[in-house]
């Protein structure tokens, strides 16, 4: 059973490694924003509390890293993705999500794979608040791609006409991130 939830060349793991480029940025609920900008009929901007009162939702869900490792069973709770597009209302023309991050960090979705029912912003894991390694305040999570496009300290979202790849996508990584067809790199 557990084998067909693995996709090929991962090696399923019990621990939860720490992997990002750069340092962990510092939170300030005082300054702490996550802003809906671009193809949208209404942008929103919400603080830290704003955000957290909005309607949230638990989900399980397996995360693979491209460097190889599966680990199954996670459990977020956050917010849909698909409530976010149904408070900012999406023009017809958008067709893709850049993630904005702390520090510079991007990474792009289709839209489409953005709605799928599973696609959290999560600011709890296991039942406790996500730690700054794991992306505290909030992370963007995407179970049916490579984490890299599970960005970590999220601080909103852009949706566009036209894709823009983002920090790993620029640098050689697959732009689709699909574990199940091994789209590790371009």
């Amino acid at each position: 059973m557990k084998e067909k939830r693995l996709p090929p060349n991962q090696r399923l793991i019990n621990d939860f490694p720490v992997l990002h480029y750069g340092s962990i940025p510092r939170f300030d609920e005082k300054t702490w924003d996550f802003t809906i900008t671009g193809q949208v009929e209404t942008p929103f901007t919400w603080t830290y509390s704003e955000f957290l009162s909005l309607p949230s939702i638990e989900i399980t869900a397996d995360f693979h890293c491209v460097t190889g490792w599966s680990k199954f069973d996670l459990v977020w709770k956050g917010v849909l993705f698909k409530t976010i597009a149904s408070m900012t209302k999406p023009f017809k023309t958008a067709k893709f999500v850049n993630i904005i991050a702390e520090q510079g960090y991007t990474t792009n979705i289709p839209l489409d794979v953005a709605m799928d029912n599973d696609v959290i912003f999560a600011y709890e894991y296991g039942g406790k608040p996500l730690t700054p390694e794991h992306g505290f305040p909030l992370r963007l999570v995407v179970p049916k791609r490579y984490a890299y496009k599970s960005a970590k300290w999220v601080r909103g979202i852009e949706l566009l006409t036209e894709d823009k790849p983002g920090f790993w996508e620029v640098r050689g990584y697959s732009n689709s991130a699909d574990p199940w067809k091994e789209e590790r790199y371009s």
